[in-house]
Formats: C-alpha cells, sequence, structure tokens
C-alpha cells in the first residue's frame, strides 16, 4: 500500500468545497472592505502557487482608488462597445444583459501580472515553451480565487479591455503582461451555478466529452 499522505476528511472537503463554489462575481459584491490582513494571506497564497522553473513571474497591482476604478471602467465600457458587435440576434441581447463586471462596486481590485524577464533569459522548463511564464501566472490566479471563496469573499475576472490601455492607467512597465483584472470583495451570496451557466450562455461540458486516452480524440481506455 502507498504511503498516506492525503488530508483528514473534513479538510479535504474544504478543498473540494472551494473548487465547485467559487464564482466568478459580478454583481454581489458589498462595500465593505476587505482587511489587510486578509489581502495579505489570500495574496500569500496566490504567491505560493507552482511556476515553472520557480520562476514566479508574477506581481500583483492592488486597487482601491476610485479614480483609478473609473478610468479602469471606461475602458471596459469603450471595449464592451465593440465586443457586443461581433453578436447577433438573440445572442447580443443576451450579451446586452449580462453583467460582465463589478469594477467600481468591488472595494479592492487586483491586477495580476506577468514579468517575462524576471531571472533573466534562461529558466528552468522555459527554452521550449516560453508561455510557461504565463500558464505559471494562471496557477497564482487560481490560487487566489480558490483562497479567497475559502475566507467567503468573491472574485470576478474581467477581461474586456485593451491590454496596452490597461498598462498605460497603472503605470505598468510595457514589457509586464497584465495577464488579469480581478474584483474583489465580500457578497451578499454566491449563486449556487455559474451566472453564464444560469443566463443560458453556455452549459457545462459533460466531463466524459473533456478526457481522452493515450491520445487525442480516444476515448475508450485500453
Amino acid at each position: 500500500m502507498p504511503p498516506n499522505h492525503a488530508f483528514p476528511e473534513v479538510e479535504k472537503q474544504g478543498v473540494y468545497d472551494a473548487i465547485y463554489k467559487r464564482r466568478d462575481v459580478r454583481g454581489q459584491f458589498l462595500p465593505d472592505p476587505i482587511p489587510d490582513e486578509m489581502l495579505h494571506k489570500v495574496l500569500d497564497a496566490a504567491h505560493h502557487a507552482g511556476s515553472v522553473g520557480f520562476m514566479q513571474p508574477w506581481s500583483f497591482v492592488v486597487v482601491r482608488s476610485r479614480e483609478v476604478k473609473q478610468r479602469v471602467k471606461n475602458l471596459f465600457e469603450q471595449a464592451n462597445e465593440q465586443a457586443v458587435k461581433v453578436f447577433e440576434g438573440e445572442r447580443r441581447a443576451l450579451y446586452s444583459r449580462l453583467k460582465l463586471e463589478g469594477i467600481l462596486e468591488s472595494p479592492v481590485n487586483i491586477c495580476v501580472t506577468c514579468d517575462p524577464t524576471r531571472h533573466g533569459p534562461h529558466v528552468l522548463g522555459r527554452h521550449t515553451n516560453r508561455e510557461t511564464d504565463i500558464y505559471s501566472t494562471c496557477c497564482a490566479i487560481q490560487n487566489l480565487w480558490l483562497a479567497a471563496r475559502a475566507e467567503g469573499i468573491g472574485m470576478g475576472w474581467v477581461s474586456i479591455f485593451d491590454p496596452k490601455e490597461l498598462q498605460r492607467v497603472l503605470v505598468i512597465p510595457e514589457y509586464v503582461i497584465p495577464v488579469a483584472y480581478l474584483c474583489m470583495g465580500y457578497v451578499s451570496e454566491f449563486l449556487s451555478q455559474p451566472e453564464l451557466e444560469a443566463a443560458g450562455w453556455l452549459p457545462r461540458l459533460p466531463l466524459k466529452e473533456v478526457i481522452f486516452y493515450e491520445q487525442w480524440g480516444k476515448k475508450d481506455q485500453q
């Protein structure tokens, strides 16, 4: 028998609860501030994400200023006016009804960035796939999301704006990549299912449709 390194049952359940009850929050934010100690706690969880070559390419720009949030909100509105035009008919009407951000409503916004120059040009594990720095940054984002959910804090990912314009607003160096702009705060509720699923935008794919064995497209196990 292999050694048992599993967490106790109650701790395991907490991990799965965070995963399955995580939501992309847009419209349920409360104005209550997130204490500095709590914000540091969940950012530390993000900072302990796995990264290729232990490169840790992420940084976190914490935004509380109403003025800065409004400038980011303006970027969203400009981009969203263009984004809605790619859809037609009922799809466009549904898109227009969706709330896709909580920039001003959430007490804290966080921009998670990736510095592809960190530790120089030669990073273990990145020679054949340069994008592993972005992938590693996404691991930090997921850690942050799960830690926030475990603490009862909602988080939403806003992606509808020009990254170059976001760099300008947040004074991010040109070589640093803004990967995610996140809205965070305590919430009135966590919805029972993702908002886009509930609204009928897309269904959750059955697990069996996304598992292959030994090679792409092969559904049967040997």
